[in-house]
């Protein structure tokens, strides 16, 4: 299976993982709006929307211009990297995840910014019908996940 992975989907595994550790789910590669795709959407027991970018190398957070966007659709945010990632380069407002292929762990929690009631419930809405989407997506392939199903 890591034959085809490439270095953020194996991070966004682990953190995927890591997050069912604290009763959350998450979906992968989820638009919030168009031009953003954030790499992975965690939802809490109690409705609170985690966003985590998985960076798999210097040169991909530097070039990562869209992620200031990420934070009007989140209570929190967080950078996840692997063990030999520079952290100093990671900004101070925002958490920070130590991930592998196999596990992760928060080592800074992002700081909280709760989204209003009517954004909760868009993205809320959008996450399920990613989810469905994808689920449908592994029983029947062309009726899954599509382009247009994204924006």
């Amino acid at each position: 299976m890591q034959d085809y992975l490439q270095p953020g989907q194996l991070l966004s595994r682990g953190v995927c993982r890591h997050m069912r550790s604290h009763d959350f789910v998450t979906v992968e590669e989820l638009v919030p709006t168009p031009g953003l795709r954030v790499d992975v959407m965690a939802l809490g027991p109690k409705g609170e929307i985690w966003v985590v970018e998985c960076k798999a190398s210097r040169a991909d957070f530097q070039a990562d211009s869209k992620w200031h966007g990420y934070l009007d659709w989140c209570d929190r945010f967080f950078w996840a990297v692997d063990g030999d990632f520079p952290l100093h380069l990671l900004p101070d407002n925002t958490g920070t995840i130590l991930a592998d292929a196999y596990d992760a762990e928060i080592i800074r929690m992002g700081p909280e910014s709760r989204l209003a009631p009517a954004r909760r419930k868009v993205l809320v809405q959008k996450f399920a019908r990613h989810a469905a989407l994808r689920l449908q997506g592994l029983r029947d392939p062309k009726y899954g996940l599509r382009q247009d199903d994204e924006t």
